[in-house]
């Protein structure tokens, strides 16, 4: 996969080298697939008189799911070093890993948030021969991803972590010290006071080689156990069979709204308004909306009316208290073929936030689940990893392949910027905490113009159905925050506003 730039890169100094570019890159973004190079159209490229695939559709699908499950049914696990001087921030909880306690913190965290990779023969997705969505569904997983933890956030205890979290004992990451100038070798300084030979590289927080902290088993929660069946329901709701309501197989049919289909590539924009359209037309979670901000603006005013339906009848009943949790999605480009460095402490700020519920995006060839930062390193979770489809029908089923025990990193430059931003506000006065909260994460960064804004009023709904990939808008402009054109002409998914 290529990283790719939007038509109005003119504005940010790109140059255009011939024709083909020219072309290409007046397509909007995720039709020219900005998280991965085109899959050829094998599934559904031709149907028989009946409309469905003929048999070299299904041989061809059948090879690339093949290749893709070979491509990424394995991994090698390499650790990921981790400064024990400077704080670790996820979601808006920070770990300073100087201590056991605290690297056992850090680790309970993480392995509780909720994974969700490429997984390979479940039942076959409609008007499809696909069983697999290797290749071409990560940023669905990342999308996943992102509502799982706001999901969390809505349905279970504050502050829970998975009780069966310690079972996944191999966690893959190492905390060192950066290092000095007497130690000009570069060679790491030992961890929490291990004993080793000068020339032995440090295993700080291997298996093999964990701290006294990790073997012990913490005292277990009864409040974060009790959960438990909340928790499995949760997963549930995500499993890869056609009822699950957040599974693939209803966002592929939820997105066909926006012309897509199972195999083709799906930006974090379109994401959103898959997410938002699948919660809506479930039963199974009560009491929560999501949100989708347009033009890099939350419309506090559009936000009231979805979380107090009241508010929109006629007269408005103002007295009404009822008021739905929400999740808010705000799809956002942080520059142009690059992340604009001006906007890395802003997106640093942003994770700070405990509202916060991550940021789907990616790095060229990968989407990814943002949840934090060390330094100069954004902290994520991988759905490229193909895994066997589990039962969730089955009771009891278990929960070991929906959880990551090894943290990665990687730096901000690497970042594409082609986002959506994650946040959740369980009430009225959440919210309002939220606006404020985020008004001044955006407003502490350097740069002139933040990334999105709050505005009172109403916007123009555009809807999952104006973001399709069909639709060629106009090109992406520049404008300052708060004047954004609210004309009814609709744009494309990915015309961000570019700052």
């Amino acid at each position: 996969m290529n990283s790719v730039s939007p038509s109005a890169v003119q504005y940010v100094g790109g140059v255009m080298q011939d024709e083909q570019a020219e072309n290409r890159r007046q397509q909007p973004l995720e039709r020219q697939g900005s998280f991965g190079p085109r899959l050829p159209q094998i599934p559904d490229a031709s149907s028989d008189a009946a409309g469905e695939p003929d048999e070299m559709d299904k041989l061809k699908a059948k090879l690339m799911s093949a290749w893709n499950n070979v491509k990424y049914g394995w991994t090698v696990k390499s650790k990921t070093s981790f400064n024990k001087t400077s704080p670790v921030t996820v979601l808006g909880h920070t770990y300073l890993l100087n201590s056991e306690d605290e690297v056992e913190r850090f680790n309970l965290a993480f392995v509780s948030r909720i994974w969700l990779t490429y997984r390979k023969e479940f039942p076959q997705l409609e008007g499809s021969t696909w069983t697999t969505d290797c290749g071409w569904g990560c940023m669905l997983r990342s999308g996943q991803m992102l509502l799982a933890q706001g999901l969390v956030l809505h349905l279970m205890p504050r502050d829970w972590v998975w009780p069966d979290a310690q079972q996944l004992t191999d966690v893959d990451f190492e905390a060192f010290r950066p290092r000095s100038p007497v130690r000009a070798g570069g060679v790491p300084i030992p961890s929490f006071g291990s004993q080793r030979g000068t020339n032995t590289p440090e295993k700080s927080l291997s298996n093999n080689q964990a701290p006294k902290c990790s073997q012990r088993k913490k005292p277990e929660s009864t409040r974060d156990r009790q959960a438990e069946p909340a928790h499995h329901k949760l997963v549930t709701w995500f499993g890869d069979q056609p009822p699950a309501p957040f599974g693939v197989h209803q966002l592929v049919e939820v997105g066909k709204g926006s012309g897509k289909k199972a195999g083709d590539w799906y930006g974090p924009s379109i994401v959103a308004h898959i997410l938002r359209k699948a919660v809506a037309k479930t039963a199974v979670v009560q009491n929560l909306a999501v949100y989708v901000a347009q033009d890099c603006t939350v419309y506090k005013e559009d936000v009231a009316h979805l979380c107090n339906p009241s508010l929109s009848q006629s007269p408005p009943d103002p007295s009404s208290q009822a008021w739905k949790s929400v999740i808010i999605l705000v799809p956002v480009r942080l520059g142009g073929e690059a992340l604009n460095p001006s906007y890395i402490e802003c997106v640093k700020n942003i994770l700070n936030l405990d509202c916060c519920i991550g940021i789907i995006g990616g790095k060229p060839k990968h989407s990814l689940y943002f949840i934090g930062y060390q330094d100069e390193q954004l902290l994520y979770l991988d759905p490229h990893y193909c895994q066997p489809v589990v039962d969730v029908t089955e009771t009891n089923f278990s929960l070991e392949s929906f959880h990551c025990s090894s943290p990665k990193k990687m730096p901000f430059s690497r970042m594409d910027p082609s986002c959506t931003i994650g946040f959740y506000a369980k009430n009225k006065k959440d919210f309002e905490s939220l606006c404020s909260a985020v008004g001044t994460a955006l407003s502490s960064s350097k740069e002139k113009y933040p990334i999105f804004t709050f505005v009172n009023g109403q916007g123009q709904d555009y809807g999952l159905e104006g973001h399709s990939s069909n639709h060629s808008g106009p090109a992406a402009h520049i404008l300052p925050p708060g004047k954004l054109s609210r004309s009814n002409n609709r744009r494309s998914s990915d015309d961000f506003v570019f700052l």
